[in-house]
């Protein structure tokens, strides 16, 4: 009887620290995990559920102190503990997939995805959320043949059993989502033409937000269709939210794939447009935004911000080009910070140019000054090593970096 209370009184006290805490948040931040509004209605997930989550998610991105994230994943726990239906364990289980991720422990939260995603137990919004979440991890580790099978996997689902899960609410937004998953492999991949043919149909529904919008713009802006491109991501910019057929709210994501990712990905993506189309200043306040924004969500030294450097020293490189300026003091400080960043092995570390994640990112920031390294670890099929460094050229094709993958499209 005294464990049974005790437990309870744990739960009782996360949940009054929860409402504590989201109190003297704005109720509009578009950091949130869920809406509280949308699921509270469909009586499988209350409010205090939602506001632990985010609580939790809040308190492990806080950076106040070391733990935090520790302390995260005991509210998660005891928010799990206290959830009876699928549908709320569910969320909790994204929640947690999130909060490992970002401490660095990438394994355990894909070990965590892949069990969710493949149960039946969960609804279909959350094992897809799950599948994006997982396939976007892979994709960062370079393991696109393992993500390939995952969305085909569920593409072929969702020809077979179509009419049975279109009964759920959001069917069409949770289709269009994998749909753009395959579209991104395909991007990754080189075959733009097979990328079309996966975003098509999808660009101007609902399914087209969130990390399935940013997709579609970063395909747009591949295939040197700024305009398009610069509409997807100033959507995702101003927060515009993903909505079910109802208009209700619907923000199920994880990981690399959550929303406050693909937000900062958006800005920065939006900063590389503004610098391709040689809108510099524009690019160059797009882009500290994004810097200053990652720093907050992911402390300054995470590999993330390095990425963002990566992208300033290219917007500088490419300026001075175009303008016949100097700017080799910014460059070579950018450039050397990013690779502290990214932990980069060193050169005269030899045969690990395979094993090197983020390996594009990291060749682009050394770029022609390690010429021989760089093209032997150089590993994009759609544009070459040179062409990603110099892109001033009239039909050239441009490189777009994904903050959320850390990958050169």
């Amino acid at each position: 009887m005294i464990r049974v209370a005790t437990k309870s009184l744990r739960r009782t006290a996360a949940a009054v620290a929860s409402r504590t805490f989201l109190s003297s948040l704005p109720s509009s931040s578009s950091f949130s995990l869920i809406s509280s509004r949308n699921l509270t209605q469909s009586s499988q997930v209350n409010t205090v559920t939602v506001e632990m989550i985010n609580y939790a998610l809040s308190l492990a991105r806080s950076h106040k102190s070391d733990g935090l994230d520790s302390q995260a994943m005991l509210v998660l726990e005891q928010c799990l503990s206290a959830q009876s239906t699928p549908q709320a364990k569910g969320l909790v289980h994204l929640a947690m997939s999130t909060v490992l991720h970002e401490r660095g422990d990438v394994e355990d939260a894909m070990n965590k995805l892949q069990t969710i995603q493949d149960s039946t137990d969960y609804a279909l919004g959350v094992r897809v959320a799950a599948l994006e979440g997982l396939v976007g991890l892979h994709l960062e580790k370079g393991q696109d043949d393992t993500s390939a099978v995952l969305a085909d996997k569920w593409l072929q689902l969702f020809e077979e059993k179509g009419p049975l899960l279109a009964l759920e609410d959001g069917f069409e937004v949770f289709q269009a989502r994998v749909k753009a998953l395959k579209g991104l492999i395909e991007v990754i991949s080189g075959n733009l033409e097979s990328a079309g043919s996966s975003f098509q149909g999808i660009q101007d529904s609902i399914g087209s937000s969130g990390s399935a919008g940013l997709s579609c713009g970063e395909y747009m802006h591949a295939t040197q269709n700024f305009s398009s491109a610069k509409e997807f991501y100033e959507k995702l910019v101003q927060g515009q939210p993903m909505t079910t057929n109802s208009g209700e709210p619907l923000v199920l994501a994880t990981c690399n794939m959550a929303p406050e990712m693909v937000f900062l990905a958006a800005t920065c993506a939006l900063g590389q447009l503004e610098m391709h189309l040689g809108n510099f200043d524009v690019a160059e306040e797009l882009l500290t935004k994004a810097l200053s924004k990652t720093e907050e969500h992911f402390g300054s030294n995470h590999q993330k911000v390095g990425v963002i450097l990566l992208c300033i020293a290219l917007m500088f490189r490419h300026k001075a080009s175009l303008e016949h300026s100097s700017s080799l003091l910014i460059q070579e400080g950018l450039y050397r910070r990013a690779i502290d960043l990214l932990k980069a092995p060193p050169l005269e570390t030899e045969g690990l140019e395979a094993h090197i994640q983020s390996s594009d990112i990291v060749v682009l920031a050394r770029g022609e000054r390690m010429k021989n390294w760089a093209e032997a670890t150089w590993r994009n099929p759609r544009l070459s090593l040179a062409e990603a460094l110099d892109f001033s050229k009239t039909g050239s094709k441009v490189p777009v970096v994904d903050l959320r993958i850390s990958r050169v499209l």
